[in-house]
C-alpha cells in the first residue's frame, strides 16, 4: 500500500487534515444550531450551504459569523451551569425536610439513632444548629 515513508507521511497528513476539517464542521454546526439570533430559514440555508459546498461554506461561515462563536458558546455554557445549579438546589432543598434548627436537629437525631454518631456528637450538632439560627438551648434564656 505504502511504497515508502513519504507516502505514509502524506496519508497521515491527509488524515489529520480530514479530521481537523470534520471537527471544524462539527463546531460550526453546533454553533449554527445554538445561535439564537438566526431564524429557522437562515439556519436551513446555512446548513444547505455547508452541506453542498463544505469547504467554501465553512470558510464563509467563519468569516461572516466566526467572531461571535466564543460568546455563543460561553452563553450556552453559563445557561447550562445555571440550570444545573437550580436543579441541585431544588433536589437538595427537597431532601432537607424542614428548614431551620428543627430540621438540622432531626437529621442529627437520625444519625444518632442509626449509630453513625454518638451522644456527645449529637449534642455538639444540636448546639451548633441552635447557635447558627439564634435559638437558645432548652432551659436557657435567649440572649437579649
Amino acid at each position: 500500500m505504502f511504497d515508502d515513508n513519504g507516502s505514509f507521511l502524506l496519508a497521515l497528513f491527509e488524515f489529520f487534515i480530514f479530521f481537523a476539517w470534520f471537527m471544524s464542521l462539527f463546531w460550526i454546526f453546533g454553533d449554527l444550531f445554538r445561535s439564537r439570533d438566526l431564524g429557522g430559514v437562515a439556519k436551513t440555508l446555512w446548513a444547505l450551504f455547508l452541506i453542498i459546498l463544505p469547504v467554501i461554506g465553512m470558510l464563509v461561515y467563519l468569516i461572516a459569523r466566526g467572531h461571535g462563536m466564543t460568546e455563543r458558546a460561553l452563553d450556552a455554557q453559563a445557561a447550562s451551569q445555571k440550570r444545573q445549579d437550580a436543579y441541585i438546589r431544588s433536589v437538595a432543598g427537597s431532601n432537607s425536610g424542614t428548614s431551620g434548627p428543627a430540621g438540622e436537629i432531626a437529621s442529627a437525631k437520625e444519625l444518632l439513632d442509626s449509630g453513625a454518631i454518638n451522644a456527645a456528637e449529637f449534642e455538639t450538632l444540636k448546639a451548633k444548629a441552635l447557635a447558627a439560627h439564634g435559638a437558645a438551648p432548652v432551659g436557657e434564656s435567649a440572649p437579649r
